[in-house]
This record gives C-alpha cells, structure tokens and sequence, in this order.
C-alpha cells in the first residue's frame, strides 16, 4: 500500500504488480474485487491481463519500484512519500507491455505502450481499468471540443439496470461522483495512439462496481510492429451533491494544464 499525500494506491503482486484499490484521505474509492490495467480480449480464447487469470496468466517479464526518486529493491507493505513509481514490462501472448504507474500531488498517472510482435486479431483492449465502489452514484464526461456539452447520467443501483454500459463514446474526461464520501474522481485521457478510437464507458453493476473501461482496437488485426501508447491522469477534489459537477469540470481543466510526472 502506497500513500503519497491524500492517495493511496494499493499494488498487488497476485495480479502482476497492477492496481488493486484506490484511497482517498484514508477512504477506499474503489473495490479490491476487480481487475485493473490493462486486458485484452482475443477471439475464441477470452480475457487475458491481470487479474483475468482464467484462461493464462500475464507474464512479468520486469518490475522496478521507486519511492522519491531512489529504488526499492525490497518493498514493504507499507510505504509514505511525495512521489511513487512502478515500471513494469510484461507479455501477453503475441504482445509486449511497458507500464507505469505514478502517484504524486494527489494525481495517479498511468501510462501503458503495446509492440505486436506478429498480425493479431482482438476483440477488443480494456485500458486503465477502475472499479469504482457501488456508492458512487453518478458520472459526468466532456470533450475539450465542445466544453459546454457533457454527458451527465446517474449510475443506478436498480437490478433491472445490471450490467448496462454508460458513455460509449470518446471523449476527454471522465467524472464519478461518491456522494457519500464528497468525492469527486476525475481522469482525463492525456495521449494516445492517432487513429487508435479509444471509448470511455462505466460498467453498472450494482452492488459490486461502477467500473471504468477505456476501450479501444475493438474487431481489430493489429499488425506486426504496432507500436501505441495510452496515458491518464486521475484526480480527486471535494464535491458536494448539488455543486459537483462545477467542481468536476475545473479538475477536468486544472488535470489539462498538470505537467506530467518525471
């Protein structure tokens, strides 16, 4: 478990060295029951990536941890600082990953670049993986484009509603709120791939998530030498029910401006 001001980011070796809960100011934002990361779906096998061992494991192929700029050969299970760190490199089947992931001023970066080493066909890729907890209860997504439309919606915890996929489009950013908490998490998509579609959408699953997908090389063949990358940063601010949205939508601005983390 990783602190580095009002963030936490628990890191799980069961799951390759990959997320496995976010905390803000000591509250879980998140469920640990969840995969996170990065997962590929391929045809007539399934999903392979971090948790998702059902099918074959992700294989690490390196992992490197850093607390305020010195190595931790050795992590413990706790540790406090301004600036963490985790690089990895693993492989899933025809494709090599390098990831990281960065806790520092209250934002989690994340980054992930895929090499296909040989033409192979997906279903689909799953980046940046976030199983908000059930009590958050609403979502607010913009484009930069077009700041005075959004796409505003309330997740719903009514069984007749299990299972619906929420947004479905590109867009820049992404807010949930927890009303419980007075939190407000925003991520905002800073990079990826030109021509790569890469959809935002929330999983609505009562009672256990409201998971976050970006999704992209959806029916694709990716061919041998691809070489993309993907970037976010997510932030947290308070919020409270019936002003949220504007506290949402100067995150979403403020994360646009923050330098990236190196």
């Amino acid at each position: 478990m990783v602190t580095c001001g009002e963030v936490g980011l628990l890191v799980r070796q069961a799951s390759q060295w990959t997320p496995g809960r976010i905390d803000f100011r000591g509250m879980p934002l998140t469920t640990e029951k969840s995969a996170y990361g990065t997962v590929f779906l391929f045809p007539e096998i399934g999903f392979i990536g971090t948790a998702h061992l059902e099918n074959e494991p992700e294989s690490d192929l390196s992992v490197e941890f850093f607390l305020d700029g010195k190595a931790v050969t050795r992590p413990p299970a706790f540790l406090n600082g301004e600036r963490f760190r985790l690089e990895r490199r693993s492989r899933i089947r025809s494709f090599v990953l390098e990831g990281t992931f960065e806790v520092h001023e209250n934002r989690i970066w994340e980054a992930v670049t895929i090499h296909a080493q040989r033409d192979t066909p997906l279903k689909l890729v799953y980046h940046f993986m976030h199983a908000w907890k059930p009590g958050v209860s609403t979502y607010l997504a913009g484009k930069d484009a077009d700041p005075d439309e959004s796409i505003d919606g309330a997740l719903s915890r009514d069984e007749r509603d299990d299972k619906r996929f929420v947004i479905g489009e590109e867009v820049d950013w992404v807010a949930v709120y927890a009303p419980e908490d007075r939190v407000v998490a925003v991520s905002r998509l800073v990079a990826r791939p030109a021509g790569a579609a890469s959809i935002s959408q929330i999983w609505n699953v009562p009672g256990r998530y409201q998971k976050y997908y970006l999704k992209s090389l959806v029916n694709e063949t990716v061919p041998t030498g691809f070489s993309g990358t993907w970037k976010m940063v997510t932030g947290f601010i308070e919020g409270e029910e019936g002003t949220w949205r504007e506290s949402a939508r100067r995150l979403a601005s403020e994360l646009k401006q923050a330098p990236p983390p190196g």
